[in-house]
Order: C-alpha cells, then sequence, then structure tokens
C-alpha cells in the first residue's frame, strides 16, 4: 500500500537522494571553488578511484563539469570538478500544482483569470508571425498543434461538418485538472487563444469539451475573419 507522503512526491531525480553519488554531488554544491577529486575522496570518506567514479557519472550525467587547474608552472594542470544544475532530492511539484489551482479556485471570477494567464502564456509559446506575413488557418492550426504537441497533449487535428476539431489524447496535467477540471481547462483553453490570437489568423478557440472519454478532450476550431 502506497503512502499519502509518497504520493505526494514526483518521480525520483537520476541521482537518488541519500547515495554516495549525491553526497560526492552535494560536496561539489557546497564548496566555493572547484574540487579535486583527492579533496572529494577525503571529504566523503571514500576511496580515490570510487570519488572519482562518482565525479565522472555526474560529468556524464550533466550534473557536474571538468575544468582544468589554473597553473602559471609549466607541468599538466590538475583536473578539478564543479557542480551543475540542481541538488538531487525528492521533488513536488504535482502537489505545488495543486496547491496553486486551489489558491486559484478560491478567487473571485477565478475562471476568466485562468483564461487570462493562458492566453498570456499562448502568446510567448507560439511560433510568431513576421509582421508582414499572412498566417492562414491551416498554418495556425499546424502551429498550435506544434506547441499542444510539445507540452505533451498528444494533439489530432480533424476535419468535422461543424468544423475543425483538435483531439488532445493525453493530458500532462490530468491529476490537476481532475480535481480543478474548470480552473485547469479554462487555463488550457486561454492558452489556444492566445496563441491562435498572437499569428493574427482567421481563427479561434471556441470551446474545450475535458475528458469526453477518459483518454479524451476535444478543441473547437472556428473560422473567423481575418484581423
Amino acid at each position: 500500500m502506497t503512502s499519502m507522503t509518497t504520493d505526494l512526491i514526483d518521480a525520483p531525480t537520476v541521482v537518488p537522494a541519500g547515495s554516495r553519488r549525491a553526497e560526492v554531488l552535494g560536496l561539489l554544491q557546497a564548496a566555493d571553488r572547484p574540487m579535486s577529486a583527492a579533496a572529494a575522496a577525503e571529504a566523503s570518506g571514500l576511496h580515490l578511484n570510487t570519488a572519482r567514479f562518482h565525479l565522472d557519472a555526474l560529468v556524464g550525467e550533466g550534473l557536474a563539469q571538468r575544468v582544468s587547474e589554473p597553473r602559471t608552472v609549466p607541468g599538466r594542470p590538475r583536473i578539478l570538478y564543479t557542480a551543475r544544475g540542481p541538488m538531487p532530492g525528492p521533488r513536488s511539484f504535482g502537489l505545488l500544482a495543486e496547491m496553486l489551482t486551489g489558491l486559484v479556485a478560491s478567487l473571485d471570477d477565478s475562471g476568466q483569470s485562468a483564461v487570462e494567464a493562458g492566453k498570456s502564456w499562448g502568446r510567448h509559446l507560439i511560433e510568431r508571425a513576421a509582421p508582414s506575413e499572412q498566417v492562414d488557418a491551416k498554418d495556425a492550426t499546424d502551429r498550435l498543434t506544434t506547441v499542444l504537441d510539445a507540452i505533451g497533449f498528444k494533439p489530432e487535428t480533424r476535419v468535422t461538418s461543424k468544423g475543425t476539431e483538435i483531439r488532445l489524447h493525453h493530458c500532462p496535467f490530468r491529476e490537476v485538472a481532475e480535481k480543478h477540471t474548470h480552473i485547469v481547462c479554462a487555463l488550457h483553453l486561454g492558452l489556444m487563444q492566445g496563441a491562435l490570437g498572437e499569428l493574427r489568423a482567421p481563427l479561434e478557440a471556441t470551446s474545450l469539451e475535458p475528458f469526453v472519454t477518459p483518454q479524451l478532450c476535444l478543441v473547437h476550431l472556428r473560422t473567423t475573419t481575418a484581423t
């Protein structure tokens, strides 16, 4: 049986918290200057070869980098190590998302506020058109689905008798969206509206139907007069 505490923690990072490798990385992060393998071994109590093994593995994982020690005398410079990236350990971004969504839900006019926040992000994320470029409905749909795919929605565009729809086969925010549907889906609708508005295309997202099946949401698009 999974405890409530572990349910609040996201998947583990590349370096497990509490491991020897995490300890070595912690030494690099706490140091005020690049560290040699010998210094890391002494500080951690590891054998020199073991410390070097972990240091080289951290470099391979992109969490540390090798640098050459500056020298003013002849001879081969020592190889030193310095940390890159965040300290490994548990992350609870899912819990943070739910807490922040709950906060938004408690505000007056929360749905419209979510739409407006989504619009701002949509304008930021879309591939913008040049000032002299006229984006048609098809190009706008393609650019929008590129953004949605990059986020993780697995979009599929279909033309029906009622117009164009985008089928979202995966919700990357599902756990939060199931509890705060009106906020999360308003945010996503606003994102699409902001993206299409930024393109000045003859197309708008009119509605988003959440969870029409357990694995599918529908976005409805409507052609408009170009602006």
